[in-house]
C-alpha cells in the first residue's frame, strides 16, 4: 500500500451513499437527562441505577468522540458539556444536524416501536429515501382483536402491511428463542393457539404456534425477512439467540431472503450460516454503535467467513438521534481501519477494498431489497 492508499480508501468510504437496512425512528420530542443516559444503554429496560452513567460505555465514549464536534463542541467533550449543548437545541434541530451528517440515501424502518419517529416523519425530514419493515408480531398483536378468523385477519393484515413494505421482520428471539420446533403449524393448531391468547387478554404475543405461524406466513410472501439475532435488551435471553437453532428453518426457507440483523455475540456463527445458505445475509447494526471503539474488530470477525456480497450495513438506531449518524461515523472508520490494514499488509488491493465497502455499504442492500 503506497503512503496514498490509505487516504484514498478513507475518502472512498466517507463518500459512501449508505443504504441502512434496518433502522428505527428518533425521539420526537426533548428527553430528560435519565431518559437519554438510558437511550445509551440496550439491555437495560429499567432507569439505570443512581451511580451508573450511560456516557460510560463503550456507546457513550463513541457519542463524545464522533457527535460532540456536531454541536460545536470539541472532541471528547464532558458529559454535562455534551448534555447541554443537546439540550439547548429542539428534536427538530438535532435531526437537521445528524441525519444528513450520516450520508444516508435510504432507511428501511421497523415500524414495530411506538413512541419515535415513523417513516411518515423521517421522509418528513428529507435526509434519504424511507422504506417500512412491517414486524410479524405486531402484525398479530392486531389481528387477534380482529374477530374469531385468526388465520384470516392475520393474512389479509399481513398483505395489506406488505404492500408498499420493503421486508418483514420477526423479534422471535424476544417472544421465545430459537430453540423451539419452528416447522408450520396447521390452520387447526392456528385456531387452538389463538383461541387461546385471546381468551388470556390477548397483549403480548408469546406463544410458539403462532409465532411459528407468523414467521412462515412472512416467508410465503416472498419479501426479505429480518430476524433479530443475538444482542438485546434484557427480555430477550441471549443464549437461545444462537442463530445455529435456525438451521432447520434455513435449510427449508427456500430462495426468501433472510437477513440477521445485529448478531454480536453470534457473528462468527452467523457469518458460517450466510456461507453455507445462499438466501441467508449478515446485518452489522447495533453491534457497530454500542462497541464504540471496538467496533473494527466487530468489522474484521463478520468478514472472517461471511461471504461480502452477503454482509449490509445498518445502524438500527432508535431514540436518541446521533445513533442514526454515529452508526454510519463507526462503520465508515472501521471498515477504512480494517480494510486499510489488509490493503497494508498486500493481503488486498486498494480496488478491492473500495468495491468491497460499496457492496457492504449500499450495493448488497439494493439487490437484497430490490431498492
Amino acid at each position: 500500500m503506497t503512503a496514498s492508499d490509505r487516504p484514498a480508501l478513507a475518502e472512498c468510504i466517507a463518500a459512501l451513499e449508505l443504504i441502512d437496512n434496518h433502522v428505527h425512528g428518533y425521539w420526537l420530542d426533548s428527553p430528560d437527562r435519565p431518559r437519554f443516559e438510558n437511550g445509551l444503554n440496550e439491555p437495560n429496560t429499567e432507569p439505570l441505577a443512581d451511580f451508573d452513567s450511560g456516557f460510560d460505555t463503550a456507546l457513550g465514549f463513541a457519542l463524545r468522540a464522533h457527535c460532540a464536534p456536531l454541536l460545536e463542541l470539541p472532541r471528547h467533550a464532558g458529559p454535562d458539556d455534551y448534555w447541554a449543548a443537546r439540550s439547548a437545541r429542539t428534536p427538530g434541530e438535532l435531526a437537521r444536524i445528524f441525519l444528513p451528517a450520516a450520508g444516508v440515501g435510504d432507511w428501511l424502518v421497523d415500524t414495530g416501536v411506538a413512541g419515535v419517529a415513523g417513516v411518515a416523519d423521517i421522509a418528513a425530514a428529507g435526509f434519504g429515501r424511507v422504506h417500512e419493515v412491517v414486524r410479524i408480531e405486531q402484525v398479530a398483536e392486531q389481528a387477534i382483536t380482529a374477530g374469531s378468523d385468526y388465520v384470516t385477519a392475520f393474512r389479509d393484515m399481513l398483505c395489506a402491511r406488505t404492500t408498499s413494505a420493503v421486508a418483514t421482520k420477526t423479534i422471535l428471539a424476544y417472544r421465545s428463542g430459537f430453540d423451539i420446533d419452528l416447522s408450520a403449524p396447521t390452520e387447526h393448531e392456528v385456531d387452538v393457539a389463538a383461541r387461546r391468547w385471546r381468551d388470556s387478554g390477548g397483549v403480548r404475543l408469546t406463544d410458539p404456534v403462532l409465532l411459528r405461524f407468523g414467521l412462515h406466513e412472512a416467508l410465503r410472501l416472498g419479501l426479505p425477512l429480518q430476524v433479530h439475532v443475538g444482542l438485546g435488551d434484557r427480555d430477550c435471553d441471549l443464549h437461545r439467540t444462537n442463530p445455529m437453532h435456525l438451521l432447520d428453518l434455513l435449510r427449508n426457507s427456500g430462495d426468501v431472503p433472510i437477513v440477521l440483523l445485529h448478531c454480536y455475540p453470534y457473528e462468527r456463527e452467523a457469518g458460517y450460516l450466510a456461507a453455507a445458505f445462499n438466501n441467508v445475509h449478515v446485518d452489522v447494526g447495533l453491534s457497530v454503535n454500542h462497541l464504540g471503539a471496538r467496533a473494527a474488530a466487530f468489522l474484521a470477525r463478520t468478514i472472517e467467513l461471511a461471504p461480502f456480497r452477503k454482509i449490509l450495513y445498518s445502524s438500527d438506531a432508535i431514540g436518541p438521534v446521533e445513533l442514526h449518524y454515529l452508526g454510519a461515523a463507526l462503520w465508515r472508520n472501521g471498515m477504512a481501519e480494517v480494510l486499510g490494514g489488509f490493503v497494508d499488509r498486500g493481503q488486498w488491493s486498494l480496488d478491492d477494498a473500495i468495491r468491497v465497502a460499496d457492496l457492504i455499504g449500499r450495493r448488497n442492500a439494493q439487490r437484497v431489497y430490490a431498492l
